[in-house]
C-alpha cells in the first residue's frame, strides 16, 4: 500500500481488544512503531506482509519507514498490531518472515493463542560454537515436529529449504542424546549409475564427489576433527545407496539425501533396511530428477504407495522455506513459473496438431 502521511488518533491498543470483535467495533486509526533495523523484514518484499494482513483483517496498513499507521475496526486493528510486534519479535531472532508465517500468526492472534509463533521458532535443536541450529520457518518447524513424531519422514521441497540440513541436525542430536548409536548417511551416486567398481581409484576417492554435501553439512554441526574419528569408530557413515543392500539398519538414525534419484526398487530396498530403534528421514526434490532414460523415480511413486500408513509422514517444504539468499526463491519461483508456461504451451501445441489431424481427415 502507498505511503501516507497519519496522526496517531487513537491510544495505543492492547489484545484484551480483541475480545471485542463480534460486538463490531469502532473504526479507529493507530500507528505502530517498528525498530527501524527490522522494519523491512517485518513489513516484506514489496510489502509482502502488508497485503496478508490486509487481506486476512480488512485494516488498511499505511507505512512511512518504520511507521505503519492501521485503520480499520478497533479489535482488528488490534489484531494487526499485536500481529506486527509478534513479526518484529521474529525478525530480532533472525526468523524468515514468510506469507505463512503472517498468515498463522494472525491466526493465534486471532484465537488468543497464548504461544507466539517466534517461540514456536525458537526451540533449538543443536549447537556448536555459538551457532544455533533451529527452524526459521514454519514450514521447517512442521518439518523437524513431523521427524520427532515418525519413524520415517519424507521431506520433499527445493534446494535451500533446509530439509537435508535439519534432518542432520536432528540426527546429531539424536546421538548426543543417545537416542541412537550411530548415523547412516546415503544418497545415490546417479551420475556412475551406482557402477562404482567401474571407476578409477580407491572407495573413498569413488565416492567422495556424490557425498561431499553430506559430509559439508556434517561439518557444521560436529568438530571437524571429531568426523574421522566417529567414522573410525562406525559411528558415523557416509556410503552409497548401493551399499545399503542386505543390510538391516538398527538403532541408527538414517539419511537419504536426492531421493529423487532413486528408482522405485532402490526406493523400496531402502526403507526395507529399517531396523528396530532406528529412525529414517528421505529428502528430495521431485523436480529435479537427473535418472537416465526415462527411469520412473521412486520419491514420485512412495507417496501414493504409503500414504496413510501409520509412522510414516510426507513433509512438503516450499520456496517460502529456503533460507539461502533471498534472491534463491525468487529464482525457485521464477523457475517453477516458467515450467508452468513451458508445459501449457506443449499442451496448446498438441491440441493444435489434433485438431489439424482431424480437420485433414
Amino acid at each position: 500500500m502507498g505511503d501516507t502521511a497519519a496522526a496517531d488518533s487513537a491510544l495505543p491498543l492492547t489484545t484484551d481488544t480483541v475480545g471485542t470483535a463480534a460486538a463490531g467495533g469502532a473504526r479507529v486509526t493507530h500507528t505502530v512503531q517498528l525498530a527501524p533495523e527490522y522494519a523491512q523484514q517485518v513489513l516484506g518484499i514489496n510489502d509482502d506482509s502488508v497485503k496478508v494482513l490486509h487481506n486476512l483483517t480488512g485494516v488498511e496498513l499505511f507505512a512511512r519507514g518504520s511507521d505503519v499507521t492501521l485503520i480499520g475496526q478497533d479489535f482488528a486493528v488490534a489484531q494487526v498490531q499485536r500481529a506486527l510486534k509478534e513479526l518484529e519479535s521474529m525478525a530480532r531472532r533472525d526468523h524468515v518472515i514468510t506469507r505463512d508465517t503472517v498468515k498463522h500468526t494472525v491466526n493465534m492472534v486471532a484465537q488468543k493463542q497464548r504461544e507466539s509463533v517466534a517461540g514456536m521458532l525458537s526451540q533449538e535443536i543443536i549447537s556448536r560454537k555459538g551457532k544455533v541450529v533451529r527452524p526459521k520457518t514454519l514450514g521447517q518447524k512442521q518439518y523437524v515436529d513431523a521427524i520427532d513424531e515418525n519413524t520415517i519422514t519424507f521431506g520433499l521441497g527445493p534446494a535451500g529449504s533446509g530439509k537435508t540440513y535439519l534432518a542432520m541436525a536432528k540426527a546429531v542430536q539424536a546421538l548426543h542424546a543417545k537416542d541412537v548409536s550411530r548415523i547412516i548417511l546415503t544418497r545415490p551416486a546417479v551420475e556412475a549409475g551406482e557402477k562404482l567398481g567401474f571407476l578409477p581409484g580407491t572407495l573413498n576417492e569413488k565416492i567422495d564427489p556424490y557425498l561431499r554435501p553430506l559430509h559439508d553439512a556434517l561439518r557444521d554441526m560436529v568438530e571437524p576433527e571429531m568426523i574421522p574419528k566417529l567414522m573410525e569408530a562406525g559411528i558415523v557413515e557416509v556410503a552409497p545407496l548401493a551399499y545399503m543392500r542386505g543390510r538391516t539398519l538398527n538403532d541408527a538414525f538414517v539419511i537419504l539425501d536426492e531421493a529423487q534419484n532413486t528408482t522405485p526398487a532402490q526406493m523400496k530396498m531402502f526403507l526395507t533396511r529399517l531396523g528396530f530403534g532406528s529412525k529414517m528421514v528421505v529428502t528430495g526434490d521431485i523436480t529435479q530428477v537427473d535418472l537416465p532414460g526415462g527411469q520412473k523415480s521412486g520419491l514420485r511413486i512412495v507417496r501414493e504407495i504409503l500414504a496413510g500408513v501409520r509412522g510414516i509422514s510426507f513433509q512438503e517444504l516450499t520456496s517460502e522455506d529456503v533460507v539461502r539468499h533471498q534472491l534463491v526463491g525468487a529464482i525457485v519461483d521464477a523457475y517453477d513459473e516458467w515450467d508452468d508456461r513451458q508445459e501449457s504451451l506443449a499442451a496448446a501445441r498438441r491440441a493444435a496438431r489434433e485438431a489439424a489431424a482431424q480437420s485433414g481427415e
